[in-house]
């Protein structure tokens, strides 16, 4: 039996692996559970899967959901102590980083110096600190195991080919619900309908990134660390079914690539059960009644933010943090309709050509970055 720990257990990654588990309770145990401040769900959460203990980031919802679980023999934390103590959990075999955002990376650090496996979902610890994350793992023979399911598919079409040279990776994207719109059709974009993605079902902040194609510059780096491949051998390709998840391409031409249906359960299991394979319930393809599977190019004249994350990548040092930071604050705004549509990757640009720029930076200077980026854009639009 493996026993996990999960950060952003009431997210949309941390409750379709609680999903995973629930599926396979005899396979896994939940030892320690973090939300943000979702208490109501994540009590929810506690008396189902009976964890040692759990955290929550504000003290004050701590004090709530003590009392709410007094009858429970679970202990409540809070703020990053209980983030990392989620996360180094004594008994914990794997830690899924599910929470969103750059309070991820020093829990994740924490876990990969007590040797555990990670199953990776938290985009930003290799965004901005690959190359303080990746050697680290190394030298604590920690296994990274990615969850999003364009790595994993990447992760399964390299099983067994590890001594073989990768010529590209093929990494592919629904193109989102935008996909074939030019820039005069988005000028009055809402929120609304930003929000609905055509095959996967994701968080809001991860939906409007997906319709962006930020998501996927995120994603080319992430590739960059995970597969230690250079940014001009990662071709993104839209494939608007979602049904090939990512390829790769040998130096002798052969593509190997993951097929599945669009559920973020099987990237996650596999995460988990790795390196076997369990049996997973639900709808399977059926090449029989499968239509088409097409391949498009990426309009990044339209959806210029994949070319920023490129250029990011390149610069490299602090400048994804730029990048990925800048894209955190775009986001609400747009959400809460203080900025247009297109004005997201206009934003991201404008940080990335005003920020100063560090190389190779130390986590406090990741930190410091995030920091610099937020201030300049509230001094610009609070």
């Amino acid at each position: 039996m493996k026993k996990i720990s999960i950060i952003g257990s009431t997210g949309s990654i941390g409750t379709q692996t609680l999903d995973v588990i629930r599926a396979n309770y005899m396979d896994f145990k939940v030892v320690a559970l973090a939300a943000g401040k979702n208490i109501t769900l994540l009590e929810k959460q506690i008396r189902e899967f009976n964890p040692r203990f759990v955290s929550v980031w504000r003290e004050e919802d701590a004090k709530a959901l003590r009392l709410s679980i007094s009858d429970l023999p679970v202990k409540v934390l809070s703020g990053m102590y209980g983030l990392i103590a989620v996360s180094t959990a004594e008994d914990a075999d794997i830690l899924v980083t599910a929470i969103v955002g750059m309070m991820g990376i020093q829990p994740t650090i924490a876990a990969i110096k007590q040797g555990k496996t990670i199953a990776l979902a938290n985009k930003e610890t290799l965004v901005t600190a690959g190359h303080i994350i990746m050697p680290l793992a190394k030298e604590n023979h920690a296994q990274v195991l990615p969850v999003d399911s364009e790595h994993s598919a990447i992760f399964q079409s390299l099983q067994g080919e590890r001594q073989n040279k990768i010529d590209k990776i093929l990494l592919t994207a629904s193109g989102g619900i935008f996909r074939g719109k030019k820039r005069e059709e988005l000028q009055n974009v809402h929120p609304k309908d930003a929000l609905k993605n055509p095959n996967w079902v994701m968080g809001r902040k991860v939906t409007i990134d997906s319709s962006t194609l930020v998501n996927k510059g995120l994603e080319v780096m992430e590739a960059h660390w995970l597969f230690g491949v250079d940014a001009d051998r990662i071709q993104v390709v839209v494939q608007p079914q979602s049904i090939v998840h990512s390829m790769v391409q040998f130096e002798d031409g052969a593509v190997i690539a993951q097929l599945g249906t669009p559920d973020m359960k099987l990237p996650i299991q596999y995460a988990l059960t790795y390196p076997e394979r369990k049996y997973m319930s639900g709808k399977k393809l059926d090449f029989w009644s499968l239509k088409e599977i097409t391949f498009e190019k990426p309009d990044t004249d339209t959806f210029y933010g994949l070319n920023l994350a490129y250029d990011a990548l390149k610069k490299g040092g602090n400048m994804p943090t730029v990048f990925n930071a800048a894209n955190e604050c775009a986001v609400p705004l747009f959400l809460d309709e203080k900025i247009a549509y297109l004005e997201i990757p206009e934003l991201i640009q404008d940080c990335m050509e005003n920020i100063s720029y560090r190389d190779n930076p130390s986590i406090a200077e990741i930190l410091d970055t995030e920091k610099e980026v937020r201030e300049y854009v509230q001094g610009k639009y609070h």
